[in-house]
């Protein structure tokens, strides 16, 4: 059972470095990460992004030659970290207010569908949107969802949907520095400090869709998962928290059924350790798992029960469920093209009547595609696929059709129009957010990388998550990395742990670089 366990880690440490090794190659040789003309995107770099290069160059020369600064910076950075980091996180949770404020345009894809069919009632049961939730019936849930939201704050605006979707997402980056603290305390000035810059450029709470919305049931079903394994904790503390697990887990399948992954990650990761201990289990150990099985279960059960029949059964919008639109469909899409959305393929989701016909038409075009390309093409296409789904750290802004429905050529007048220009198509400063946010996804992947090493149970969990989220965007429909979204929490979470060790390996590098001998190993 021992070979049977080590040879199941090593497929997965082999999946790992191949899948996450080109999605760190991919970010650092993006198009986003260009300065001056972009001919990709027919934009250029301004002022803005020299100077913030030039500033970053400036403070790494200065921290490496000038001792008063890199003191300086050890005791504000280090020293007092909390007090550093929380000022900072509490600024960029003022910008993101402003932001919503002063930004809030109505979107015109899946979202704007949403948001429509659930602030407007008199309209729901028209032909197109009866027509949307009949093929699109996985977005179902959460309209309903929206639909109770307004019925019980009488809210219907798209800036209030905003200012929701910033609450859940910031809702995420607190479990997130929870479970941090959790597992590992040290490392949470780290954690504050990376969830700072990750909030400070992430325009997706512009967007109350699934891709945001399901961030903080990720972030809760690891935390609570670091709670119930963790020693430190009494008993009664876990099995409360084991309560949660089920609810939590029906609530993510309901919003976005593929962010269950980091779930399936656990199953194998507890699965190996019992093979790796000859499929015995210590009284306590057995105990726990006992309980931890039969509370979640439990949980989980009666809230699929409820949850289920309430959309089955609800009344607010006729649709036909003969119409959904099967699985398959997306394998099928996932092969064309960059990999991502097919309009011709969706136009005959809707046209065709029954879901057997839908089913036989997206396994022909599956079938006749990967007969095209053969074995050695479809290689190369996953490959080039990979690249579409996760180099791209803007996480796919402005890549959906009709993103927005306002002029997405903003003017330079007012305030509003100022912060517009960076996040709107024809902004003059578009380049500028573009490359920004890809260094932050860089230093985010490249801190990870630095990280190797570590066998912890959790850090495999985090790191078979990423692997399962990889193979499924391959597989399936993906094309943009607006799909990692949704992987966000175990990103972060795995950056800000490994972060020491990150930190120990360039150190080990720079002592063997000047020929001195390496400092000694670290232990995280």
């Amino acid at each position: 059972m021992k070979k049977l366990a080590n040879f199941s880690h090593l497929i997965i440490q082999m999946s790992w470095g191949l899948l996450f090794g080109l999605t760190l190659y991919f970010a650092w040789t993006s198009t986003n990460f260009i300065i001056g003309d972009n001919a990709t995107f027919g934009t250029s770099t301004t002022a803005v992004t020299t100077t913030f290069v030039l500033t970053l160059l400036a403070v790494i020369i200065g921290l490496l030659s000038y001792q008063p600064l890199r003191h300086w910076a050890y005791t504000v950075f280090v020293r007092h970290q909390y007090w550093t980091a929380g000022l900072l996180i509490s600024l960029t949770i003022i910008w993101q207010i402003i932001f919503v404020t002063a930004v809030h345009p109505v979107s015109g894809f899946d979202a704007g569908m949403l948001h429509y069919a659930a602030v407007n009632p008199q309209h729901v049961q028209e032909f197109a949107v009866r027509g949307y939730f009949s093929v699109n019936q996985n977005n179902l849930p959460i309209m309903l969802l929206m639909r109770q939201i307004v019925v019980v704050t009488g809210q219907t605006s798209w800036q209030f949907f905003d200012y929701l979707t910033l609450v859940l997402v910031d809702l995420s980056a607190l479990f997130n520095l929870l479970t941090i603290a959790v597992l590992n305390r040290r490392t949470l000035g780290i954690g504050l400090y990376l969830h700072a810059a990750w909030l400070a450029v992430f325009p997706s709470i512009l967007m109350p869709y699934t891709d945001a919305w399901v961030l903080p049931v990720v972030s809760l079903t690891l935390l609570i998962v670091a709670i119930v394994t963790h020693n430190q904790f009494p008993l009664l503390v876990r099995g409360g928290c084991t309560i949660l697990l089920g609810p939590t887990l029906v609530a993510t399948y309901f919003l976005k059924p593929s962010a269950i992954i980091p779930v399936i990650a656990m199953l194998v990761v507890a699965g190996l350790w019992w093979l790796s201990h000859n499929c015995r289990w210590h009284g306590p150990t057995l105990a726990l798992s006992v309980m931890v099985l039969v509370l979640t279960v439990d949980g989980a059960w009666l809230s699929y029960r409820v949850t289920n029949q309430a959309v089955q059964h609800q009344t607010y919008i006729q649709i036909d469920r003969a119409r959904a639109i099967p699985a398959i469909h997306f394998m099928a899409m996932g092969v064309y093209g960059e990999g991502g959305y097919s309009e011709k393929q969706a136009v005959a989701m809707a046209a065709l009547p029954t879901k057997k016909q839908k089913t036989a038409y997206s396994r022909k075009k599956l079938v006749k595609r990967l007969k095209q390309l053969g074995p050695w093409g479809y290689a190369k296409f996953l490959f080039k696929k990979q690249r579409n789904n996760t180099a791209d750290g803007t996480f796919g802004w402005l890549k959906e059709g009709h993103f927005f429905r306002d002029n997405q050529k903003p003017s330079q007048r007012g305030f509003a129009n100022q912060i517009k220009n960076y996040i709107y198509l024809y902004g003059e400063h578009i380049a500028d957010f573009r490359f920004i946010a890809q260094a932050w996804w860089i230093g985010l992947l490249t801190l990870i990388a630095l990280g190797w090493g570590s066998k912890r149970p959790f850090d495999e969990i985090l790191r078979l998550s990423l692997v399962g989220t990889f193979l499924f965007l391959l597989l399936f429909e993906g094309g943009r990395s607006r799909y990692l979204i949704q992987a966000l929490p175990c990103f972060l979470i795995l950056a800000s742990l490994r972060t020491p060790r990150s930190w120990h390996h360039l150190v080990r590098f720079k002592d063997w670089f000047n020929g001195t001998r390496p400092s000694p190993a670290n232990s995280n």
